[in-house]
């Protein structure tokens, strides 16, 4: 008997600890850290690192490469060895929950489609969601260039639950994030905290279910520069005098023609320009902060 925890553990596991292993080693990290980690003996790491290990269908491992970056992120980012096993734990049942993994599992186990999807039912922890966008947060608080990129209207930094019905399913900065004394300076997130950026990711949802969290950063000619240093895929809107509901409808709209790292608004009459940075998760959103602070 098949189970789905025996799938995982016997196909999916071993590559996701291996692209695990090869992310944080080129990260820097040792070996004998790697392994505890992971809880696996240094051997083990020295055996993935060296290739060896089953590689599961090219669409499968697409998805949980995504997955091992992002718990690589999240485990350079500070967290715990807790926290990495919750995070995969969670992005694994994500992965059967939307029936992605079931064609795979039901083939795997012998079993149809409908009986796997039957399995998993559950939407994604807001816990979850406050705790990544939190730790996401936490980075960039740190982050020395971040306060010279706080816009005048202040930045905020969302995430969303999948699907997003209204801002109640979007965790944000209450009262946003704004510079003091030179620090970046923020309250913790909480669900129905934004109306704009919420409002962008609930309009992004029909559009594109996959990027999930936003941070808006000041424009300028040196924002622009580092954009285009950074090889970001860029959208340009306009929403100087349109009402708030439209303008959000006007930046997800820019992604109806495929997925974008930012989007510029130019703003117009008596709307500041600012640039959106777009992710799939607040750690990917950090990350390219980052890229264009090295652009700066």
């Amino acid at each position: 008997m098949r189970t789905p925890s025996l799938y995982v553990a016997e196909e999916l596991m071993p590559f996701i600890r291996a692209k695990i292993a090869e992310n944080l080693y080129k990260s820097g990290m040792k070996q004998a850290q790697i392994a505890g980690y992971l809880g696996i003996t240094q051997a083990m790491v020295s055996k993935y690192l060296a290739g060896k290990y089953k590689v599961p269908p090219k669409e499968v491992a697409d998805e949980l490469e995504k997955l091992a970056s992002e718990v690589s992120k999240l485990i350079l980012f500070g967290g715990t060895k807790e926290d990495a096993i919750v995070l995969t734990s969670r992005r694994l049942f994500e992965l059967l929950q939307s029936g992605f993994l079931c064609r795979f599992y039901s083939d795997y186990a012998g079993i149809s489609e409908k009986a796997c999807k039957s399995l998993f039912s559950a939407q994604p922890a807001r816990g979850e969601i406050l705790e990544r966008l939190n730790l996401a947060l936490n980075e960039l608080l740190r982050n020395e260039a971040f306060p010279s990129l706080i816009p005048e209207v202040r930045s905020n930094f969302a995430y969303s639950l999948p699907n997003p019905g209204g801002s109640e399913d979007v965790a944000a900065i209450p009262g946003r994030i704004t510079a003091v004394k030179g620090k970046a300076f923020a309250l913790p997130p909480e669900f129905g905290a934004s109306s704009f950026t919420a409002g962008i990711l609930v309009e992004l949802g029909k559009v594109r279910l996959e990027v999930r969290s936003v941070l808006n950063i000041r424009y300028g000619s040196d924002i622009e520069l580092a954009l285009e240093r950074a090889g970001f895929k860029v959208a340009r809107v306009k929403t100087g005098g349109l009402e708030e509901d439209e303008a959000v409808k006007i930046i997800a709209d820019a992604f109806r023609d495929g997925t974008h790292d930012a989007v510029v608004d130019e703003g117009g009459f008596g709307v500041e320009p600012v640039v959106y940075l777009f992710g799939r998760d607040p750690f990917e959103v950090v990350e390219k902060l980052k890229r264009l602070v090295n652009g700066l």
